[in-house]
């Protein structure tokens, strides 16, 4: 038997559907962790002003002329503090002088500054603006009330520690092919919430997502509806619907999920359904499919030959295919990780550091962010491994981290997971965002686009590749990036 590759942890608030009843679904008994819930509510206030509260910058149009000392006596009589600008750090250029005016906590900074324009010699006198990263970043709230507030739980998608979404979406923007429209991914997994039926409801920030072919493996049918959360959660990671002032974001968020299942309730399937569900996808045109998934870690190829086929099948007709390392803390990683056609994914934390729990190994490729505490790595001085670090959260069930996931499949929340089944989805997804491109060509191969992932990774861990990190933190934003001397991609 298989089962997915992710650990549950703290949950959050909830998004509860109203009126509907719940139909229970068995699920597996191991303990997991559980939380209280809140509400989450798509929240429309202003985001927080883009300037340094309590600074006003004055400038002169002279060094040595009296309006800096005329602008101290006006600080002092508005009890504001005036101070050089060289003395915090700024520089002085071209003749002009700069004060920096500290109004004190609690006071509007703009009768302060239309008080100073009327000094004579003051050139002007503005707010201390700040300045942010190039990148595009969606309006999307998570449990802030402001828009943008899904970076206070996303760190797994933006520059600093993750695989830096909001410059592949300007890349993608750029060419017009936003989120990675019209690429097809195929989810195996638990199922998704990409339909209400009964019991059963759409995941409310997935009305923008596409759904195409969805089949049922592990009961038969033409509706691969989620009975644990897993798939849902790893469905949200790549194509959760993005800038819609509600959730969170997806990272290929305009590329179309198929839903396949082949995990049962229990998180768990065999080797014939997995087999069958990477062939149908390759059958019905994915381009992309993501397998959050592991079998035991002392299984072996040669013990799962069907696997192997399929995923060669997938190889063959062009279709990228990318696993999960492993949860087993190992030095080898699990199949279908292992296998020499996928791309294996092993995950990181907010240190940028080895997940504790992620295997790893000379066949490891890239890394992602997949949460969770830091690995005891002695030679890594970004690993702090006795500190408490952030899961990575997605809209999923509500009751993902109970004993009992999925038992209230129209309950939806932004529960906190970790694992390497988070960080495959973040690699399939910057996968699908390079096809999009064009930057390889309208059709690279699946081996043009493992090269290309690795090429663009951050180094981690010293030379690349290296066994701990493989080529290094999957880069969304350098993989989406116009190829030097390359001609525009065209619509």
């Amino acid at each position: 038997m298989l089962a997915f590759a992710a650990v549950l942890c703290a949950g959050a608030s909830r998004w509860t559907a109203p009126s509907r009843a719940a139909t229970p679904t068995p699920a597996s008994a191991t303990a997991r962790s559980r939380t209280p819930a809140g509400t989450a509510t798509p929240a429309r206030t202003t985001a927080p002003p883009d300037y340094v509260p309590g600074e006003v910058l004055v400038g002169y149009a002279s060094a040595s002329g009296p309006a800096a000392s005329e602008v101290a006596h006006a600080a002092r009589d508005m009890v504001v503090r005036a101070v050089p600008a060289s003395a915090a750090g700024g520089a002085l250029t071209s003749g002009a002088a700069e004060q920096i005016i500290h109004v004190p906590a609690g006071r509007s900074i703009w009768p302060v500054i239309a008080k100073l324009r009327r000094e004579r010699g003051v050139q002007y006198a503005v707010p201390d603006y700040i300045a942010h990263a190039a990148g595009w970043i969606p309006d999307d709230p998570g449990k802030a009330h402001h828009p943008q507030g899904w970076e206070q739980l996303q760190w797994n998608f933006l520059a600093a520690a993750g695989v830096d979404a909001p410059a592949a979406w300007s890349h993608m923007f750029a060419i017009h092919r936003p989120g990675g429209k019209g690429v097809v991914i195929a989810v195996l997994d638990t199922g998704v919430a990409y339909r209400s039926w009964h019991g059963f409801l759409k995941s409310p920030d997935f009305n923008g997502t596409h759904f195409v072919d969805p089949y049922d493996f592990v009961a038969g049918n033409a509706f691969p509806l989620d009975r644990e959360g897993h798939g849902t959660f790893v469905a949200g990671m790549i194509a959760e619907s993005t800038n819609n002032r509600f959730g969170l974001t997806g990272l290929a968020y305009g590329a179309k999920i198929m839903p396949v299942r082949v995990l049962d309730a229990d998180g768990n399937g065999n080797s014939q359904t997995i087999a069958r569900g990477i062939r149908y996808a390759v059958k019905h045109g994915a381009q992309v499919i993501n397998l959050s998934l592991e079998f035991g870690i002392t299984v072996t190829a040669s013990q799962i030959p069907n696997i192997i086929s399929a995923i060669n099948y997938a190889h063959r007709h062009g279709v990228v295919v990318v696993a999960a390392a492993g949860n087993d803390s190992s030095r080898q990683l699990a199949y279908p990780a292992a296998a020499p056609s996928v791309i294996s994914v092993g995950a990181t934390t907010l240190d940028r550091c080895l997940a504790g729990y992620s295997n790893v190994g000379a066949k490891l490729d890239l890394v992602a962010p997949g949460g969770g505490d830091d690995a005891a790595l002695p030679n890594d001085p970004d690993c702090h491994p006795f500190r408490n670090l952030p899961a990575v959260h997605q809209m999923t069930f509500s009751d993902f981290n109970s004993l009992n996931p999925g038992a209230n499949p129209d309950r939806f929340s932004f529960p906190g997971s970790y694992g390497t089944s988070m960080a495959a989805p973040e690699v399939s997804a910057t996968a699908a965002l390079v096809i999009a491109s064009h930057v390889l060509g309208p059709h690279p191969t699946p081996d043009q686009i493992l090269a290309h992932l690795e090429q663009t990774a951050t180094p981690l861990g010293g030379s690349q590749p290296n066994d701990d990190y493989g080529y290094g933190l999957a880069n969304a934003g350098a993989a989406t990036a116009p190829l030097p001397g390359a001609a525009p991609a065209t619509r």
